[in-house]
């Protein structure tokens, strides 16, 4: 897949909100969002997925002032290990996509030995296309590249620290980036190099 040019890589950008950190617990995965779509092709609402997750302990009060998801919300999610088959589906023979990707793999180890990958992490390219920038955070970067309106579009009635909306974001920064720097042509390793 390393040859494969970005024109025609297949991505899932993926996002996972947590419960926080509690006294006693590790945080744990509550909501997951996924976006897909193919080189730089628009992304298209029906090839999104996102759910709520079942916590074994309560959402953290600082968690819940980050992402605004209550205990409440989880009544009735699904176990993590129950989204196997979802996330096999999704992920399997995928680029992933992910800003700030450490959360994510650590969330999917939930399902050892899953092979997912290869990984594009949207901070470091980020850093490397754009170092004049003052800071990389997703949100700053949708406002820098305009990219606002095609995200709320796609992802109406859903805001920051959402995991679909935050997933939808990375995937399109990145187009934006493999566009902007006119990359469609280039093989993926370009941007799987450190």
């Amino acid at each position: 897949m390393d040859e494969l040019p970005l024109a025609q890589v297949p991505w899932t950008a993926l996002d996972f909100e947590g419960a926080g950190e509690l006294p006693g617990h590790t945080d744990v995965p509550i909501q997951a969002g996924l976006a897909q779509a193919t080189g730089i092709t628009r992304p298209e609402a029906s090839h999104f997925y996102r759910s709520f997750i079942a916590a074994n302990r309560p959402v953290a009060l600082a968690a819940r002032k980050v992402h605004g998801i209550t205990d409440q919300d989880l009544a009735g999610a699904p176990e993590m290990a129950s989204l196997w088959p979802e996330f096999k589906g999704r992920l399997q023979g995928r680029v992933l996509v992910a800003h700030n990707a450490s959360v994510e793999r650590r969330y999917l180890r939930a399902f050892p030995g899953h092979g997912f990958g290869p990984w594009i992490d949207t901070l470091p390219l980020a850093r490397r296309f754009y170092p004049q920038l003052p800071n990389h955070r997703l949100g700053d970067l949708v406002a820098t590249f305009d990219l606002a309106e095609p995200l709320n579009e796609l992802c109406p009635n859903l805001h920051w620290h959402d995991a679909l909306y935050d997933a939808a974001a990375a995937l399109l920064f990145l187009q934006h980036l493999i566009r902007s720097a006119g990359l469609e042509d280039q093989p993926l390793r370009v941007l799987l190099k450190r």
